[in-house]
């Protein structure tokens, strides 16, 4: 038996609240399912690096954090073709940026 889930709305604001009270910016550039959609987490540094998390669940069932552009900072080009790729294949997903100096997620986060 697996723990509850949070629906995905309300997970989507603790992240967005969590950025603004460490006081890095975090916005919702596109809205999935509120209930059960999958999340991608684009990360920005401040010299135009960018990292796009992808959520996951391991074999436990337990939450983690894919890095869908691999171990590196990518261009914005490469960044928002891996997003658009996921999301043709997923319309429920939610996408959020974040500015992240470290090119860490504002939030507790798994990488795998």
């Amino acid at each position: 038996m697996s723990e509850p889930r949070l629906k995905t709305g309300f997970w989507v604001s603790m992240a967005i609240r969590r950025a603004d009270q460490e006081g890095r910016s975090g916005m919702v550039l596109r809205r999935g399912d509120a209930d059960a959609g999958g999340v991608l987490a684009v990360l920005r540094d401040r010299t135009g690096g960018v990292l796009v998390l992808s959520q996951v669940r391991g074999m436990d069932g337990e939450a983690a954090w894919m890095r869908g552009t691999g171990a590196t900072p990518v261009d914005d080009a490469t960044a928002d073709a891996y997003v658009q790729r996921q999301v043709g294949r997923d319309p429920d997903l939610w996408v959020l940026e974040f500015d992240a100096p470290d090119l860490m997620p504002p939030f507790e986060a798994k990488l795998v």
